[in-house]
């Protein structure tokens, strides 16, 4: 038996749903201990919204676990949150939570971190550049990563992510298409016990480039490094044209799925599932597991946004941190 995994837990942007997310998940018993970063105040008004009960106590005292009951530490915004309208004076606040509880997990703290949704534009226009949490916590733990979204159907990562659509063929290496495989092969089998990974890989171009008539990305990057690494023992199938890789019939021959960029292949993983979808970080020192939506303003202080993607990604981040506890052990 591994020790009860302690994850760091940050509901993101206060104006939108998921302080009250973290209200619904503090309900619950789960098999790990959730430790909250983020405002008091505005943990207690969604709680208030919502009509769930709230006691937040200290990380340190027993009581903490149980339905109603969260550990908690502060870190007071700048001003009050009002439901559905983000303030940018409390830009500051959103990042260090996310800050304060990764760096709880670098410490050996915390097991794991899940993150609820923040909302980009409040944060640059409270002066912070922001492109999304995956690149701050990858510059934070000076790590090269990968994003990778995932549901009960299918895994999807990416080699480029918040990138413009004209940027990515210039983004696409050998170098760092390689990089990139080799985190998520070392990921599917640390972390999900996947001993012989298969994974697919979509061209950049329409058709995988159609023997170059459609791009010649496929002929000159990508298929000399499949080729070059499928001498090495690994399992790879493509390229494929993206278009026809994600059909049921294919699917259970591939543990994950490595696309090019963020809108080829996360718009078919959401419509797969997008309740039960949850968003890791691969290459970190620690798992991290965020939810597959934003911040959902409209909704916010209502009490109907669905936690489903928020359970998920506590679950799934219990599981990751337990295998990583038990590597450790039989170390």
């Amino acid at each position: 038996m591994t020790r009860r995994p302690r994850l760091a837990l940050v509901p993101g942007e206060p104006a939108g749903i998921g302080p009250e997310l973290v209200v619904r998940a503090a309900q619950r018993d789960w098999d790990a201990q959730l430790i909250c970063y983020g405002d008091r105040d505005t943990l207690l008004r969604a709680a208030d919204a919502i009509g769930l009960p709230l006691r937040l106590i200290s990380p340190n005292d027993p009581s903490a676990a149980g339905p109603g009951r969260l550990a908690h530490v502060e870190i007071p915004n700048r001003d009050r949150a009002a439901f559905g309208q983000p303030e940018p004076r409390n830009a500051r606040t959103t990042i260090a939570a996310l800050e304060v509880a990764a760096n709880a997990c670098l410490e050996g703290l915390c097991d794991g971190l899940v993150t609820g949704p923040v909302h980009k534009a409040a944060i640059n226009d409270g002066g912070i550049p922001y492109t999304g949490t995956t690149e701050l916590l990858a510059t934070q733990a000076g790590r090269v990563v990968v994003m990778m979204l995932a549901n009960d159907i299918v895994r999807v990562a990416l080699a480029t992510t918040h990138l413009p659509l004209r940027a990515v063929p210039d983004a696409i290496t050998a170098a760092g298409l390689e990089c990139t495989l080799r985190i998520v092969r070392d990921a599917l089998r640390d972390d999900f016990g996947i001993a012989a990974p298969r994974i697919a890989v979509l061209g950049l171009n329409p058709h995988a480039g159609e023997d170059g008539h459609l791009g010649r990305e496929e002929l000159d990057i990508v298929i000399p490094l499949l080729d070059r690494l499928r001498d090495e023992g690994w399992t790879l199938i493509g390229p494929l044209p993206a278009d026809t890789a994600f059909l049921p019939a294919k699917l259970p021959g591939f543990d994950a799925v490595l696309a090019m960029y963020h809108d080829q292949g996360l718009p078919v993983l959401k419509y797969s599932g997008f309740e039960r979808a949850v968003n890791l970080t691969l290459g970190l020192p620690y798992p991290r597991v965020a939810v597959d939506h934003g911040t959902a303003l409209e909704l916010a202080g209502r009490g109907i946004a669905d936690p489903s993607s928020l359970f998920a990604a506590i679950e799934t981040c219990t599981r990751l941190a337990r295998a990583r506890i038990a590597r450790t052990a039989a170390a």
